[in-house]
């Protein structure tokens, strides 16, 4: 019989939790209890009509089954109108806009284009689980920026020493972030670029989150600041604005170099997104307007219930007007926070995700994702009161 050793690369991927969430859930759910998830941030909404009908009519095509090898001209040129309507952002979409196959794609796949091994990639901490991933396929290091209240949960260049700035090629950004939903400003941006320009890093900004925001203007594109361009490029994907998450469709916009070299790792690994799914992501990306105030309206309604009923029974939520998630300090702190949630889900069968998954700064937090209507969120927080 064979004898299968893994390498030693694969020790540093975690097992996911979710799968676990997902059994405990569904013990509890044998009990006759009904499970109210709040743990994957996948939106419960569907694509707007127009969007499936643009998928489906371009599906029947009999010639839309060949490969593409990338982004097509109209989606290139959708995204780059989409960026000047919406941000005021002009983009050649010859040479500063690549697609890829969702944005953790392209997060994953930006390391290993630029780093070598030995070198760091400045995360936050917490920060999204798919930078980790990206960070040791590359074999280089991490170095986590604490997110704190101290400095409105956004990252402080200044407490970073001088020789992991010496040694760093990358820094990747998040805002509103995921799970710390933290808003940027110009002032912020200008910070980091020229903290960039100093030690010659690339900057990467993942702004999936970039139309969910609850008060006042929306977030600012980090392509907006000048000089951003000269240092950096940002990702965006369709899965959370435009329900796409399993069409598995973003791009990555900015720096020409950048997405050249990205272009050339990429043409290596995959054929192109399914074109279909190209034409259903333009007519969402031409019709933003209208189907981004909707999902606002929902989700900004959701944002308030839960977030003041979580306060009201005594947590203690991190400040946001934006992105998909609450992220909570628990009253319950004699548990860790992977103790809790598998408590919460056993007394209450609410799904909840442990913030230390996200980074050791995570540790006695939780993240919950505002992916069930209102009424599912009041019954959420009236179980959390009982523990």
């Amino acid at each position: 019989m064979l004898t299968m050793h893994r390498s030693t690369l694969m020790n540093q991927f975690p097992k996911a939790i979710f799968g676990s969430l997902k059994a405990a859930a569904k013990k509890k759910a044998a009990t006759g209890t009904k499970i109210i998830d709040l743990s994957l941030g996948s939106p419960d909404l569907p694509p707007a009509q127009i969007v499936r009908e643009e998928l489906a009519k371009q599906a029947e095509k009999a010639d839309s089954y060949g490969y593409t090898l990338g982004g097509t001209e109209r989606f290139h040129e959708a995204v780059a109108n989409y960026y000047q309507r919406r941000s005021g952002v002009e983009l050649d979409p010859q040479t500063e806009i690549i697609q890829t196959m969702g944005s953790q794609e392209g997060l994953v796949h930006l390391p290993l284009a630029f780093c070598n091994p030995g070198d760091i990639v400045l995360t936050t901490d917490p920060a999204y689980v798919a930078y980790a991933a990206g960070i040791h396929l590359a074999k280089c290091e991490a170095y986590a920026m604490p997110l704190t209240a101290e400095h409105q949960f956004l990252p402080d260049f200044d407490a970073i020493p001088e020789d992991i700035c010496a040694r760093a090629k990358m820094l990747i950004l998040n805002l509103p972030g995921n799970p710390v939903p933290a808003m940027p400003s110009v002032a912020f941006f200008e910070k980091a670029i020229a903290f960039a320009k100093k030690h010659n890093l690339i900057v990467i900004h993942d702004a999936a989150y970039s139309e969910f925001y609850f008060e006042g203007t929306k977030p600012l594109s980090f392509l907006e600041v000048p000089g951003a361009k000269e240092v950096g490029v940002e990702i965006n994907s369709l899965s959370k604005s435009f329900s796409l998450a399993g069409a598995r469709i973003a791009y990555i916009v900015g720096n020409a170099s950048i997405i050249e070299t990205l272009g050339e790792l990429k043409s290596h690994l995959d054929y192109g997104t399914f074109r279909p799914i190209q034409d259903a992501a333009c007519v969402a990306l031409d019709n933003a307007e209208s189907i981004t105030d909707e999902l606002r309206t929902i989700f900004s309604t959701r944002h308030r219930v839960l977030s003041e009923g979580l306060e009201a029974i005594g947590w203690e939520l991190a400040p946001s007007a934006g992105g998909m998630f609450v992220y909570a300090k628990y009253p319950q702190q004699q548990m860790d926070d992977k103790e809790f949630v598998y408590h919460v889900i056993e007394q209450t069968g609410v799904v909840l995700v442990p913030g230390s998954i996200f980074g050791a700064s995570g540790r006695n937090h939780v993240r919950i994702a505002l992916v069930q209507d209102e009424k599912l969120l009041q019954e959420a927080v009236s179980r959390l009161a009982t523990l």
